[in-house]
């Protein structure tokens, strides 16, 4: 769903940035929406890979902390 909306959702909102649509396009809509970013433009592409790797090790690190945190 990501992946379909987020050109026309950027384009309503204003958003021109490259760099800003593929970051939050890779945060987003993960795997397609990086596919999708890549169409459109390369760095759009590169800044969706760079939000999605980070938004994965982000992920890995705090869940098991708030696990840990909440099971007490």
């Amino acid at each position: 769903m990501g992946a379909m909306i987020v050109t026309p959702l950027m384009n309503r909102i204003g958003t021109r940035d490259l760099r800003a649509r593929g970051f939050a396009v890779g945060i987003a809509a993960h795997g397609i929406g990086t596919a999708r970013a890549f169409q459109v433009d390369a760095v759009a592409g590169v800044f969706a890979s760079i939000a999605m790797s980070l938004n994965a090790l982000v992920t890995s690190l705090l869940v098991p902390l708030a696990v840990t945190l909440l099971v007490r």
